[in-house]
């Protein structure tokens, strides 16, 4: 079981070298995901930042090159709500190998009125979920093609306590913000899940890893100027919830580690050590609701006729 395996100590702030390898970032120029793309580029391998603003890649690409001395750092233009769009950006990254894809982008809206993409899909579920399944069905033959590859997904808390209602996927009735963006993040994870048992059926050496950041606030993440500053206010006010949770550039280290740990397998669940909060990124119990293959199977099937896409793995 994941939750007793043994593995080598890691040091956050020593992460192994990673020359010649290419990772991607979806929504690696903000929050969360700024950070496991900073981070990533430390190791000496090119980071691609997966993002629909310009604007706000190139200023990410600034900050990371600012702190990394030689980082190589491109931007990639992915809109994950636009699902017409996405094999044309993953034609533009070429036919280079690509090591690992870390799924972070995402949105999280706090009020009503419920919000639906140019393809008649709620917002939240069709950027969280659904982007990203297609994603991964036009990433797959670059995947494939790069032995030991791996596709990180970022969960969250916010899915522990929801189940998804297949009678109303998208949340058209009793649309409740906070919910419908624990669902979405809930089918993330069930779909990451089920994809490393696809991929494990296919004989694949590309692994599926779940991660999740913990309790990671902005009043608690450092300033990186081109990207974000934190206040003084913000910085006090946020000093009393350092007991319990952390900032963003430490919700990145469980990330970090599924890309690059050699002791990361798929079907792994990986977060904060303490309490699932904080700390540095350990190896965490799966919820009994993840490990649902029914609900998994049908939700595969639903993103299937939803995305009109069914990423395949074959071994080249």
């Amino acid at each position: 079981m994941p939750s007793v395996l043994k593995t080598q100590p890691w040091n956050v702030h020593r992460l192994p070298a990673a020359e010649g390898k290419r990772f991607l970032v979806t929504g690696g120029n903000a929050g969360i995901g700024y950070f496991v793309a900073e981070q990533l580029a430390g190791t000496g391998a090119t980071v691609v930042l997966g993002s629909r603003d310009a604007a706000k890649a190139e200023a990410a690409i600034a900050s990371i090159r600012s702190r990394v001395p030689g980082a190589k750092v491109q931007h990639l233009r992915l809109d994950l709500a636009d699902l017409a769009s996405l094999k044309t950006s993953v034609d533009a990254l070429g036919p280079d190998r690509l090591d690992a894809v870390v799924y972070n982008a995402g949105v999280a809206l706090d009020h009503p009125p419920r919000r639906e993409t140019k393809d008649g899909h709620e917002l939240m579920f069709a950027t969280n979920h659904l982007g990203h399944f297609a994603l991964t069905g036009w990433l797959a033959p670059l995947l494939v093609a790069t032995p030991g590859s791996r596709i990180i997904t970022t969960g969250s808390f916010a899915a522990k306590s929801e189940r998804l209602d297949f009678d109303d996927l998208q949340n058209t009735h009793d649309y409740r913000p906070k919910r419908t963006y624990g669902r979405s993040k809930l089918a993330q994870m069930l779909f990451s899940f089920e994809l490393d048992r696809r991929l494990r059926a296919a004989g694949s050496t590309t692994l599926s890893v779940v991660v999740h950041p913990g309790g990671a606030l902005d009043s608690l993440t450092p300033s990186r100027p081109q990207v974000r500053v934190r206040t003084t206010g913000e910085r006090l006010r946020g000093l009393p919830l350092g007991l319990l949770v952390q900032g963003k550039e430490a919700g990145a280290w469980p990330a970090v580690r599924a890309v690059l740990d050699p002791d990361v397998r798929g079907g792994h669940l990986w977060g904060p050590r303490v309490f699932g909060l904080r700390g540095r990124p350990g190896l965490a119990p799966i919820w009994d609701h993840l490990a649902d293959t029914t609900t998994a199977a049908r939700l595969w099937a639903a993103s299937c006729d939803l995305t009109g896409v069914a990423p395949t793995f074959t071994p080249v």
